[in-house]
């Protein structure tokens, strides 16, 4: 009998210990860049092996993982579109947020350059040429960070490309991967965040037209979910992948990802 009792109570300590293991994981709502990149599948085997916290990533549009994180969909929102990012917090969706590293965007496009924007560092002064000369460009229009950067830059440029939808501006409402094989297919200008453009595999004879431009810089932040607005959030673990990321350590390793020997993003978080 007693042995029939320890047996019964291993078993259940086991599958307690089980069920404790598989819910050690967090969702993290991100950008398509940090996983088109490579960037996560780099750092999250380093997270996981130091704190046996499990990371599961949905990878859309800035836009999109907002949206997720407001319906509780996710612990973690790590994207790229700071006005979004602080009225999220603001909402009171998110705990606070943190500057995590940065990079660039690039505006890239076919040899034959038929804007003659090649070479130029005013992104401002090379979307009127793009716009004055018709020359094809592949918009995003999905609300992603770099949709949204995208149509600001627009607007500093003083046009409304959507009034040309189906034109010369096309809209595909696809991520970054599949915008990018459009616009190389019908020989369009694409806006790009470098980190996606370098780990591109399919860029035929394209390459970057316009780069340089301080109005092309590309913060990312990260933001904890609010426990207090939406309780399902896992608030411990997903703290401590938010302080690992802001750490010295977390921060190192974003130093540390190269692609063909580029390093993509730039890690400067405060580490408050």
């Amino acid at each position: 009998m007693r042995l029939a009792l320890l047996t019964l109570a291993l078993a259940a300590a086991a599958f307690a210990g089980a069920a404790f293991a598989a819910d050690r994981y967090i969702v993290v709502q991100s950008t398509t860049s940090t996983q088109n990149s490579g960037l996560l599948d780099y750092l999250l085997p380093i997270f996981t092996a130091k704190t046996g916290i499990e990371v599961r990533v949905v990878a859309v549009g800035t836009g999109q993982a907002i949206k997720n994180a407001a319906n509780g969909d996710g612990d973690v929102l790590l994207v790229h579109a700071k006005a979004a990012e602080e009225k999220f917090v603001a909402e009171g969706f998110g705990v606070k947020r943190f500057d995590l590293m940065y990079n660039d965007f690039v505006i890239v496009g076919p040899p034959a350059d038929p804007a003659g924007v090649e070479g130029s560092t005013d992104v401002v002064a090379a979307l009127q040429k793009i716009a004055e000369t018709s020359a094809p460009f592949a918009s995003r229009a999905d609300d992603s960070g770099t949709h949204k950067a995208e149509m600001k830059l627009w607007k500093e440029a003083g046009i409304d490309p959507t009034a040309a939808s189906g034109g010369w501006y096309r809209e595909t409402g696809s991520g970054m991967g599949q915008t990018l094989n459009t616009g190389i297919g019908m020989g369009a200008y694409v806006l790009t965040d470098r980190a996606t453009w370098v780990a591109f595999g399919n860029k035929g004879d394209y390459g970057i037209a316009v780069e340089g431009d301080a109005r092309l810089f590309n913060q990312y932040g990260v933001i904890l979910v609010n426990k207090d607005k939406l309780a399902n959030v896992k608030a411990d673990l997903g703290q401590a992948f938010v302080d690992w990321l802001i750490s010295k350590e977390g921060q190192d390793a974003i130093a540390g990802f190269e692609v063909e020997g580029q390093q993509l993003f730039f890690p400067n978080a405060k580490g408050e």
